[in-house]
């Protein structure tokens, strides 16, 4: 299955994706967005997305889920509407999607959201 994971810029599409990624066993230590502590997410590969603390290009990776009988592809993708081509790559090979709310920043009268 590949599943993406879409929101609004700042809402934690990265930080579930590792989150994700430590619970099922697929990495061993969690480290910040921002990369403060030197290390930074393990989906954001670029230098510039460490040091800005932001997804600039889709990445992908997989987990395994119940006792590894099921494999699952992620994608986490950008938020900032810069990176859209991004976002509309992904979709196009999804089977599902986890849509991050963050009702601070995304959910509000008069957004538009792709």
């Amino acid at each position: 299955r590949n599943i993406g994971i879409s929101a609004h810029i700042d809402s934690g599409k990265t930080t579930l994706t590792e989150r994700i990624l430590y619970y099922t066993g697929r990495i061993r230590e969690i480290h910040e967005v921002r990369g403060r502590d030197g290390v930074g997410a393990k989906m954001d590969s670029m230098d510039l997305e460490r040091e800005k603390g932001i997804t600039i290009q889709s990445a992908a990776t997989y987990c395994a889920w119940r006792d590894k009988q099921v494999r699952i592809n992620i994608i986490d993708t950008p938020g900032h509407v810069d990176f859209t081509i991004e976002v509309e790559r992904a979709l196009r090979v999804l089977d599902g999607a986890v849509l991050v709310l963050c009702r601070c920043v995304c959910v509000g009268g008069g957004r538009v959201c792709v």
